[in-house]
């Protein structure tokens, strides 16, 4: 009997923290430098990055892996990420291998028998809630991640601050959406991102985006951003699909009027009203995107 959490320590913590090692002293760290940010020994660090440790051929090769090892890398490095961020990034990866991705069939090969099993209990289940919302959680803080490195994204955040969503799949409620807890605001021309995300801390900017998927809109994230027509044009240079709601209506029949009219819309925007702000909502697959489309403004 093995669990799939022996794979974790012995297939996938060496094979992990050797690239990462690695992909850190490859950015001049030195052996001490990523020992305390791995939280490791020296002589741990000089065994990983010397290739003295057993490494699964499969988990080298995997390109979700290298783009994690690369993405954690870069931010510990730069300092734009602390490990404990990394640290969840990490755990996030894990659960998805072991739902349904490599570490489950790892498992499988390891215990064929979990691969005929047929009762009600899914040890792998990759379509799992639980999967889904870490998937989104990690997106978005992947998308924030984004925003923060983005310079001059503070001068895109309006009045009332931005806030960065995402639903689940079949999200249609407040608390099938991901977002940071009040609102990223510019802090002396900073984007400053007070928590981390969670579902059902965001009111509008979800509800914007569940107005839209209401209305047919196939979109799973959204972005507010300042208005002006300057960006309004900007995103119409760029490709995007625009089209402006009535906002002294219903937020709901407001965007669906609007969408019924643009239903390939990606950009949906108001220019304002008695005491409301004018916002472009940027729509799109997932939060990584929306932000990638907001530092293209730049």
């Amino acid at each position: 009997m093995r669990f799939v959490e022996e794979i974790v320590v012995e297939e996938f913590l060496p094979t992990f923290r050797s690239m990462l090692a690695e992909s850190l002293r490859d950015r001049d760290l030195t052996q001490s430098e990523v020992a305390d940010l791995l939280g490791i020994s020296q002589s741990a660090v000089s065994k990983y990055v010397h290739g003295d440790v057993e490494r699964n051929d499969a988990l080298l090769s995997h390109r979700g892996l290298n783009e994690l090892v690369e993405r954690l890398a870069e931010g510990l490095a730069d300092g734009d990420m602390s490990p404990v961020q990394a640290l969840v990034e990490a755990e996030v990866f894990i659960r998805e291998l072991e739902q349904g991705g490599l570490l489950a069939s790892l498992h499988e090969d390891a215990v064929p028998e979990l691969a005929e099993y047929g009762g009600e209990f899914s040890v792998h289940d990759p379509d799992s809630k639980l999967r889904a919302a870490e998937r989104t959680l990690s997106t978005v803080r992947q998308g924030l991640r984004v925003l923060e490195n983005t310079s001059g994204f503070a001068t895109l955040i309006p009045a009332v601050g931005s806030n960065l969503v995402q639903a689940l799949p079949d999200g249609d409620a407040i608390e099938d959406v991901a977002a940071v807890p009040g609102r990223v605001l510019d802090v002396k021309g900073r984007a400053t991102i007070p928590a981390e995300p969670e579902f059902g801390v965001s009111e509008h900017v979800a509800t914007v985006l569940l107005a839209a998927r209401a209305a047919g809109s196939d979109a799973r994230a959204a972005l507010n951003v300042r208005y002006d027509d300057a960006v309004v044009a900007a995103l119409e240079e760029a490709g995007h699909t625009t089209v402006e709601f009535d906002a002294e209506e219903a937020l709901e029949p407001a965007i669906a009027e609007a969408l019924a009219d643009s239903p390939d819309a990606d950009v949906i925007y108001q220019t304002g009203g008695m005491g409301i702000e004018p916002v472009v909502y940027l729509l799109g697959d997932d939060a990584v995107t929306v932000a990638e489309w907001a530092r293209d403004l730049l």
